[in-house]
């Protein structure tokens, strides 16, 4: 077939899928935190409160249909939908909600600070989170929060209602069926999953009896692609439906062939440049101001992230309340240099720079390196694999580090919890976010930035966190620079498929072929 060539390869009632998905590791809910689980996950439970992927600020009510909130900010009590069905044919009542919240704060894995940070424990977790009847929910906090904040949260990953019933059938020594579920499903969303391996293939299955409406699709076969360029080939010939792994150059041959669309996104994610401050020289404010004029923003948006990102220069991606848009920075060689003069480095300095290997982290890494020298600065690249960067960064022995932060949820407490609050500054401090693996703690901030959280009113909070923004960009050892567009190859007969902000919103269940 040629690359124009119509299509009929795939089943008129089935959607395959080309996608690079090795980062899958689990399907509990209670556990899933990776971005490709989190998006099975997404497809196939419920959870209690969904919001707009076109407007995050739409929220509203998924397992739970209706929701009020104490006068003391600190309870909210759940009315649950009714007709909710599982997989296994059971109806899901307020005790699958609570068990599903406990369960997650009790287990305790990666995603659970997302719960915990409300006060909960293994040990009030059952007081504070339970069903008073079959049709109420009651969650009580330990703060009175922006209730956005609380329902935010509760639209995430791990909000996801699971069948109580069901999981405990197959618990094993207390562990509250964990072992069983990381390999097997237990929801009532739109699909079901019916295989997953690891590296090869997910299969999901339509479930008939949603409540909001069976998907048209009755399967959708996921196959994992590793090579984006066999994934055009594919898309091309009409063995898959969409590609979506696809690299800048692949995405400029595929736009000319009248059968592919090119879907975009933006995401929440965003790419940053940082520096530790427990270095010497980058602890010099005007070196840190210099870095950020010597980085070539609209270049890499025109080049290396070419229809793959949109410059975004401060903390909160586009999207999210009170997200600063201004962009006071861009490639000025001369102010940097005196800057740097100003900081008593006037014929430059070496630095090593972090980077996990992946091409368009070291693409970019190269333009920093590129530019960084016209001001007499040698950068030394130190690709690393995704595990090896972490580790350096977070026991923060880097100078300078570029990657990625995608926001754990749709508040725009979630990074500036991460890049502006910093209770402790000690080596073995218990909370370490990114601006502690920075060494920045900015004592006002913090103060701020746990202000806002608990502003209810919207329009004071979206202004409490544009002034935070403001000073962040002024005065944080950050270069924020890229933030994602995700897109995807879809064949012309696809359609329903949605991209949403954040990775465990893509959505299948409204796909048709025409």
């Amino acid at each position: 077939m040629t690359a124009g060539t119509a299509s009929a390869s795939t089943p008129k009632d089935s959607l395959v899928v080309g996608w690079q998905f090795d980062d899958i590791i689990t399907l509990d809910t209670a556990e899933v935190f990776e971005f490709s689980g989190a998006e099975i996950v997404g497809n196939s439970y419920d959870r209690l409160i969904g919001y707009d992927p076109n407007d995050v600020s739409n929220i509203f009510g998924v397992a739970a249909e209706s929701w009020e909130v104490s006068d003391d900010g600190k309870v909210f009590t759940f009315k649950m939908r009714k007709g909710i069905k599982f997989a296994s044919g059971g109806e899901m009542t307020a005790e699958d909600a609570a068990f599903s919240l406990q369960r997650a704060i009790i287990l305790d894995k990666s995603p659970a600070f997302i719960l915990t940070q409300f006060g909960f424990t293994a040990e009030n977790v059952k007081d504070k989170i339970k069903a008073v009847d079959l049709d109420t929910l009651t969650i009580e906090t330990d703060k009175a929060y922006a209730p956005t904040f609380v329902l935010y949260c509760l639209s995430s990953t791990i909000a996801s209602v699971v069948d109580k019933e069901e999981v405990l059938k197959h618990e094993v020594d207390g562990d509250l069926g964990f072992a069983w579920l990381r390999t097997h499903y237990a929801g009532s969303g739109p699909f079901k999953i019916e295989q997953w391996k690891p590296s090869e293939i997910v299969v999901l299955s339509a479930n008939k009896d949603y409540w909001d409406g069976a998907p048209k699709m009755k399967n959708v076969f996921i196959r994992h692609i590793g090579e984006s360029s066999v994934q055009q080939l594919l898309l091309e010939k009409g063995d898959i439906d969409i590609a979506r792994n696809l690299e800048t150059e692949q995405l400029k041959s595929v736009s000319s062939n009248d059968h592919i669309d090119l879907l975009k996104k933006g995401k929440g994610a965003l790419y940053y440049l940082s520096m530790n401050l427990k270095d010497p020289i980058l602890a010099k404010p005007e070196v840190q101001e210099a870095l950020k004029y010597l980085i070539d923003y609209k270049g890499l948006e025109e080049t290396v992230w070419a229809g793959r990102g949109q410059v975004q220069q401060a903390f909160l991606p586009k999207g999210f309340l009170g997200a600063l848009e201004d962009q006071p920075f861009s490639l000025d060689v001369e102010k940097a240099k005196k800057l740097l003069a100003k900081a008593g480095y006037p014929d430059g300095f070496d630095i090593e720079l972090i980077v996990r290997n992946a091409p368009i982290r070291i693409d970019t890494a190269k333009s920093f390196q590129t530019t960084f020298a016209k001001a007499g600065i040698n950068v030394k690249l130190i690709p690393m694999d995704g595990k090896q960067v972490l580790t350096v960064y977070r026991a923060r022995k880097h100078q300078l580090f570029f990657g990625a932060w995608g926001p754990d949820y749709q508040d725009p407490h979630t990074n500036a919890d991460t890049f502006a609050k910093n209770l402790d500054n000690s080596d073995d401090a218990k909370s370490k976010p990114v601006a502690w693996r920075n060494a920045y703690a900015p004592k006002e901030m913090t103060k701020e930035t746990l202000s806002a959280v608990l502003e209810s009113d919207a329009a004071k909070r979206a202004s409490m966190y544009l002034k935070i923004q403001k000073e962040h960009q002024k005065q944080a050892p950050f270069a924020f620079i890229m933030q994602e567009q995700e897109v995807a190859g879809v064949r012309d007969d696809v359609e329903g498929f949605i991209l949403g902000p954040s990775f465990d919103n893509n959505s299948y269940k409204d796909v048709v072929k025409k």
